[in-house]
């Protein structure tokens, strides 16, 4: 098993994001140590954009590798990584945001995990209970619905399912799930997802993970009793990043 932390400088929000400061060190370099704690630093690996970003991992002791960078996503990044180290089909890699300096180490290892012991699952994700009925209806926290077995059936910025007679979601009537957003893939998966096409109802929602639905991929969802904490997507976020660290340094 692998991982891989995709890290670009050009973030819109907030530019030079993976080297913004945490209590003395680089936010990526929070994040590799995350990972490495996780796996162990020999199987973990920055998906770089910038000599910066590439810079600061190896300063932290990390190994960090330089993509194009003219990638639309992480996905796609993460794939020239697993081609250039050249890694087998079957390897699984693990997808770690590089804006996530407080992803516990257990949950990616539990994601990993999970597909590796998931029957025709080509994915895995983790998704954790809503208990507040205005999370349900807000669209910057993804739902996700799963089947029995807990495979997917659809990820959605609405709230899914619609409860019949109900005004408005009840949380103690149903279990919602918000979806986690890390992801475990094999390498063959890697390699299928980037060379398809965006799909109609991933431009829809703007989840990239519905590129994998609409083609017949099947993502395995394994549910845990509490999300992480937010990474890091605004300056409002950063200060809150920082406070807590300090505060539990």
């Amino acid at each position: 098993m692998k991982i891989v932390i995709p890290a670009r400088y050009a973030s819109t929000r907030l530019p030079g994001k993976p080297l913004a400061d945490i209590c003395g060190k680089p936010m990526i370099a929070h994040v590799w140590d995350r990972a490495a704690e996780a796996l162990g630093a020999a199987d973990v690996c920055v998906a770089a954009d910038d000599e910066r970003i590439v810079d600061a991992v190896k300063a932290n002791g990390g190994q960090a590798v330089m993509t194009r960078p003219d990638h639309a996503s992480g996905t796609d990044r993460i794939a020239e990584v697993a081609s250039l180290l050249g890694w087998a089909d079957d390897e699984i890699v693990v997808n770690v945001q590089g804006d996530e300096p407080l992803m516990p180490p257990a949950l990616i290892g539990v994601v990993g995990n999970a597909l590796a012991s998931a029957n025709g699952a080509a994915m895995a994700t983790a998704s954790t209970r809503i208990h507040v009925g205005a999370d349900v209806l807000n669209p910057n926290i993804v739902k996700v619905v799963t089947d029995a077995s807990g495979l997917a059936h659809y990820f959605s910025r609405s709230p899914i399912p619609h409860l019949r007679g109900a005004d408005l979601p009840d949380t103690a009537a149903f279990n919602y799930q918000r979806h986690i957003g890390i992801y475990a893939y094999r390498v063959s998966t890697l390699k299928a997802l980037t060379a398809l096409p965006p799909a109609p109802l991933e431009e829809a929602e703007a989840l990239e993970q519905l590129r994998a639905l609409y083609n017949g991929l099947a993502i395995q969802v394994v549910e845990i009793a509490e999300a992480p904490p937010h990474g890091v997507d605004t300056p409002d976020d950063l200060e809150a990043v920082r406070a807590l660290m300090g505060a539990t340094a």
